[in-house]
């Protein structure tokens, strides 16, 4: 699964989240001045099984969801690539090849200290960004004999790469994440469950 989720990557630099500091807005009302802020509505959950499941989302989120983001930016970088140059079969597979053992010498590393768990998140949150199921992009990538390849050894350690990123179900917490990701409200959000700020990894240049 973490060689596989290395991989992934190269067939899937992007900028950290501005986790800029909220402002407030104010009103005067009969001369006094009143501050108005939205407040986001929170998951409760309650201690125990559940909870414990969610912690350890929120905290292999911290680990992957980067990764992710520079897999989104990897896909336009590849697809820019082939469409400006009107790659031919040839050069397009030379081409894919390169990109292949740059992006593994660099990204191996990473995945060999990721759990299996933090693979398939990954995985996850990379069909999330491009799109695509993690299934559809090596097919489209390198072939459908490559393509079924890579699936059966997801099946294997329990995953399914034609499996489709779910917001609405499965998928709901993790998506809240995302939003909160994006709004900036991450780092605040794992400091009150950790106690301390996430250490975002650092893309590799």
């Amino acid at each position: 699964m973490k060689r596989l989720a290395a991989l992934i990557l190269f067939l899937a630099s992007t900028a950290l989240p501005s986790f800029a500091q909220q402002i407030m807005h104010y009103r005067v009302i009969e001369g006094d001045t009143v501050y108005v802020d939205a407040i986001m509505p929170a998951r409760v959950v309650a201690k125990g099984k559940d909870w414990r499941k969610n912690r350890r989302l929120v905290y292999n989120f911290s680990k992957t969801y980067v990764y992710a983001l520079e897999a989104r930016r990897m896909v336009g970088v590849v697809d820019s690539k082939i469409d400006q140059d009107n790659l031919r079969r040839r050069k397009k597979t030379e081409y894919i090849n390169a990109v292949q053992k740059d992006i593994l010498e660099k990204y191996e590393p990473v995945i060999r200290n990721m759990t299996v768990s933090q693979g398939k998140l990954l995985i996850k949150l990379i069909g999330r960004e491009t799109g695509l199921t993690p299934y559809e992009i090596v097919h489209n990538y390198k072939n459908g004999m490559a393509a079924g390849f890579w699936q059966g050894i997801a099946k294997f350690f329990g995953g399914d790469l034609k499996k489709r990123y779910d917001p609405e179900g499965e998928d709901a917490m993790t998506e809240e994440l995302v939003r909160k990701w994006q709004k900036g409200e991450f780092p605040e959000f794992y400091r009150s469950i950790f106690g301390q700020y996430p250490k975002i990894p650092v893309i590799p240049s």
